[in-house]
C-alpha cells in the first residue's frame, strides 16, 4: 500500500527539480459550468503536461539502480515521451523515443529539442509499443513502461498540492491515458484522508478504461481514434485498472464534439492552452453540468501541446457567429 511518507518522497525529488504549478478558480467557466471549478494547471509545467513528474521520479531511481544503463526507450503519443526525454536528459541518460505515424509534429519537435532519438513506426500506439519492446530487446535498452509505480507516484505530487490547496473539492475529474494522473490522484485522495469524489475522463473514440471499468477487468478495443492523443490507447494497463476500479467514483466519456468545444472555452474563458486530453475533464464536467450545479469541482488540465492545425479549428468553432461560442 503507498502511504503518505512514500508520496511525500516521490514529491520531494520532483520539486527539486521542478516548482509547483498553480490551481486557479475561473469565473467565467464556473458560470458556464455552474459549478465552483478549480483548474489544476499542469498545462503550466516545463513540458505542458504533468507526465514530467513521473518522468522525474524513474529516471532518479533508475539513475541510483542502474548507474551505467546504456540508455532508455519508450513509446508514446507526446506527453510521455517528453517526460521520458526531459528527464533522461538531466540525469545523463540516453533516450530514444518511438511514436506512431502522423503523430503530433509540435510534440515530435519538442522531444528532439530536448535530446531524445525519435522513431516514428506504426498505426497508433499500441502498434509503437509494441515495437519498442523489440528494439529495447535488440539494443539492449531500458523499457520505460507508460505505467509504473515510480511514474505514478511522482505524478501524484501534483495532487498532493492540488488537494492540499483546495481540500474541499466534492470532485476531481482527471483524464485517463494509461492512468498514471488518475491513479496517482486516487493515491493522494486517500493518503490525505479526504472524501473527494475522483472522475475519470476518456474520450468515446478511445474507450478501453471506460468499458474496462463497467466491466470489472481489462477490455481493449481495436481502435483508438481520437483528437485527444494523450487518451488514445486502446489496451488498458491491469494495475492502473486495479488502482481505478478500488478508486474513481465513475469514469465518463466524452465526444470529440465535446473535446473541442471545451478547448475552445479554456481559450476564452482563461486564455490557456489546451489540447485535446487536457480539456476532456471540461468537458466531462459539462457533459454532467445538471448533477454537477453549485458543487466544488476540480479539473485537471493536462496537457497544453495542442498541434496548430488543431487548434486553428478550435478557434475558428470560438469566433463570434459560430454558435460555439457558449454551452
Amino acid at each position: 500500500m503507498t502511504t503518505l511518507d512514500d508520496l511525500e518522497a516521490a514529491a520531494a525529488a520532483v520539486h527539486q527539480r521542478m516548482l509547483p504549478t498553480p490551481q486557479n478558480t475561473w469565473p467565467l467557466l464556473s458560470k458556464r459550468s455552474g459549478a465552483e471549478v478549480w483548474v489544476k494547471h499542469e498545462n503550466h509545467t516545463t513540458i505542458g503536461a504533468f507526465k514530467v513528474r513521473g518522468g522525474i521520479v524513474y529516471m532518479d531511481a533508475l539513475k541510483r539502480r542502474e548507474p551505467d544503463a546504456a540508455g532508455v526507450i519508450t513509446a508514446t503519443r507526446g506527453n510521455h515521451g517528453q517526460s521520458v526525454a526531459w528527464a533522461a536528459a538531466r540525469f545523463g541518460i540516453a533516450a530514444t523515443i518511438v511514436v506512431p505515424e502522423g503523430n503530433n509534429p509540435e510534440k515530435n519537435a519538442a522531444m528532439r529539442a530536448f535530446g531524445a532519438t525519435l522513431i516514428e513506426h506504426g498505426h497508433d500506439f499500441q502498434a509503437a509499443y509494441e515495437y519498442t519492446g523489440e528494439l529495447a530487446r535488440e539494443q539492449g535498452l531500458h523499457m520505460v513502461p507508460s505505467f509504473h509505480s515510480s511514474l505514478w507516484q511522482g505524478v501524484a505530487s501534483y495532487s498532493l498540492e492540488f488537494l492540499r490547496a483546495v481540500p474541499d473539492l466534492d470532485t476531481v475529474y482527471v483524464p485517463i491515458g494509461m492512468g498514471s494522473g488518475v491513479c496517482g490522484m486516487i493515491a493522494a485522495r486517500d493518503a490525505l484522508d479526504l472524501k473527494t469524489r475522483v472522475v475519470g475522463v476518456v474520450a468515446e473514440n478511445a474507450m478501453t478504461y471506460a468499458l474496462s471499468f463497467e466491466a470489472g477487468r481489462p477490455v481493449s478495443t481495436n481502435t483508438a481514434d481520437t483528437i485527444a492523443d494523450g487518451v488514445a490507447c486502446r489496451v488498458p494497463s491491469e494495475e492502473a485498472l486495479a488502482i481505478i476500479l478500488k478508486g474513481c467514483d465513475r469514469v465518463v466519456s466524452v465526444s470529440e464534439d465535446g473535446i473541442l468545444a471545451a478547448m475552445g472555452h479554456y481559450f476564452t474563458d482563461t486564455h490557456n492552452l489546451a489540447e485535446g486530453a487536457g480539456a476532456a475533464p471540461l468537458a466531462a464536467l459539462l457533459k454532467e453540468r445538471d448533477t454537477m450545479a453549485g458543487k466544488r469541482v476540480g479539473l485537471v488540465l493536462s496537457g497544453g501541446n495542442v498541434d496548430s492545425v488543431l487548434f486553428r479549428k478550435v478557434l475558428a468553432s470560438c469566433l463570434p457567429g459560430s454558435g460555439n461560442g457558449e454551452e
